[in-house]
């Protein structure tokens, strides 16, 4: 248990790993209204906060996730969401907000507490994407959205539901597609970005991911991407991903 550190700020919803809740800039007001109407949940074995901006359709089951665990996760989102922030830095040099973000996880990481700083270094990661988005840096923008969901991953729900994947898996599929933008839509080079997190995946990640549903159906090309990536994480007989990034391949001795 982290204490008081760890407890869900009051002020600001956390952003989501999938979608995003009153973020746009004249939607204050709706934020105001989706943190008054979500509380937190706790999961059975620790007091780790969850995120009010995040999954809810349902009550939902709970799940056993202690706070070490959820540092795992944000570690390795973290990793995979780095060369995401190279590509962001590259397009933006002067604008630290993506590295921001995975600074202030890799601390919480690492041992630091959960604070509000990492929801604000999230929600200034999203303002990124935003920016880049409309400034037509295709690439940039999901390399933002990776620091983003990087970032959010330390508010990952003990929840059974699909869409808490996002948060663990989502930093590497929005890093992937940000790769794979750089380099002119070149989907081996996201196929290589998805293997690169499955060497990242320690066993702690791997088993806290089996314990939620598998990755939901739809999210466009990052949708696609982390069910590339869950579905070999799951299972141990798949040896990797297609150079396509859309598919495992399955172990056994075909061709």
């Amino acid at each position: 248990m982290d204490g008081q550190g760890d407890r869900t700020p009051t002020t600001r919803p956390a952003p989501d790993a999938g979608t995003i809740i009153g973020v746009t800039s004249d939607d204050t007001g709706r934020e105001r209204r989706e943190q008054g109407r979500h509380g937190t949940r706790r999961a059975a074995s620790d007091s780790a906060a969850s995120d009010p901006a995040g999954d809810r359709e349902g009550s939902g089951a709970t799940i056993e996730l202690s706070l070490d665990e959820i540092r795992a996760v944000a570690a390795f989102a973290v990793e995979c969401a780095e060369p995401a922030a190279s590509i962001f830095e590259q397009a933006c040099p002067r604008d630290s907000r993506a590295r921001d973000a995975l600074d202030v996880t890799r601390a919480f990481a690492e041992g630091a507490r959960r604070s509000k700083a990492i929801r604000d270094a999230a929600w200034a990661a999203w303002r990124a994407y935003q920016e880049t988005r409309d400034a037509g840096l295709a690439a940039a923008s999901e390399a933002a959205r990776s620091a983003h969901t990087a970032a959010s991953s330390a508010y990952l729900h003990p929840l059974s539901k699909a869409t808490q994947v996002r948060h663990i898996l989502g930093a590497a599929a929005h890093t992937a597609q940000a790769c794979e933008l750089d380099a002119g839509d070149n989907a081996d080079v996201a196929a290589e970005q998805l293997r690169r997190a499955q060497r990242l995946a320690t066993p702690a990640v791997i088993d806290v991911l089996r314990r939620y549903p598998t990755a939901p159906t739809g999210g466009a090309r990052p949708g696609e991407l982390i069910r590339t990536l869950d579905a070999v994480l799951r299972d141990t007989s798949c040896r990797g991903v297609d150079d396509d990034g859309a598919r495992p391949r399955s172990g056994g001795t075909g061709t």
